[in-house]
């Protein structure tokens, strides 16, 4: 049995198929130019792929039971503007190995610290998704100065995991190994538009005997959010099944010193995926006005 704290596969052959349909999905859809690199950090050795020409780079965070080629839909978009480093966080389904639990929002930024350390990377442009961008808070929060801007897409850390939330992933779950004219309905009713996406389906499918051992994320305090020095950009989905988005975002602009939030028509936890375009434009914009006021 593993130890706690550490996630795992539940047999080598469920590892031995994510594998497969990780690489097919990689080497299908994934840019050619993207350069695989296996870091050490203190948690694990860590996967990340980098992309791109000069500057500060866009280093991107998954959300949880994610990896880095959930970033599919992005990397050419963001690396036609600077450098990209998307990561597969330990302890996630990917192609990291974690060695040590972690265990607070502390161990995270130092486990994210490691890996951009092992990666000659002083400054970054974070980018999270949900889990991912409570991780980019935690990394601002415990190391100011490493973080040029964080870019957050419906983020984690604000709330309790509602039952609301819980059931939106769970039906998501069984609706990604339906027929695929259930699925395409299920997108609609869910609104996740995460569904649409096969590949991603495939890969999803795949993890389902991954079992995660990480913290489900303590809610930020006013006073941490108050401490967040990084320029902050949030994009929330009007929708979002994880929280009232509306008070979230004005929560956001009262607390975070400077910081812009935004509220997606139509859109829910899954913003990422729908929105690729808006998404994409909004980061390069904010990264790009910041650079030019600093």
């Amino acid at each position: 049995m593993p130890a706690a704290g550490i996630s795992s596969f539940a047999s080598d052959k469920a590892q031995t198929r994510f594998a497969r349909a990780y690489e097919d999905l990689r080497l299908r859809r994934w840019p050619a130019d993207a350069v695989a690199v296996d870091v050490p950090t203190s948690f694990g050795v860590t996967r990340a792929y980098q992309t791109g020409g000069e500057g500060i780079p866009f280093v991107l965070l998954p959300g949880a039971g994610g990896n880095a080629l959930s970033w599919l839909h992005y990397m050419s978009r963001l690396a036609a503007t600077r450098p990209v480093i998307a990561i597969d966080p330990v302890g996630e389904p990917g192609r990291s190995v974690q060695e040590k639990p972690l265990y607070n929002g502390r161990d995270w930024a130092d486990w994210l610290d490691g890996a951009l350390t092992a990666l000659g990377v002083e400054r970054a442009h974070l980018v999270g998704v949900s889990y991912g961008g409570w991780i980019a808070l935690q990394y601002n929060l415990h190391l100011p100065g490493r973080a040029e801007t964080i870019t957050l897409l419906d983020p984690a850390g604000f709330g309790r995991v509602s039952g609301r939330f819980l059931a939106w992933i769970m039906l998501g779950g069984l609706a990604a190994f339906s027929p695929a004219p259930f699925r395409r309905l299920a997108a609609r009713v869910l609104r996740n538009a995460t569904l649409l996406e096969d590949d991603l389906m495939r890969l999803l499918r795949a993890s389902t005997a991954f079992r995660r051992r990480h913290l489900n994320p303590p809610e930020l305090t006013d006073e941490e959010l108050g401490r967040v020095t990084a320029p902050t950009l949030a994009l929330l989905g009007e929708r979002s099944q994880m929280y009232d988005a509306q008070s979230v975002a004005t929560r956001i602009r009262a607390q975070i010193p400077g910081a812009r939030a935004e509220t997606v028509p139509e859109a829910g936890h899954d913003l990422p995926v729908r929105c690729p375009d808006l998404v994409s434009d909004r980061t390069i914009q904010f990264t790009a006005a910041t650079e030019t006021r600093g």
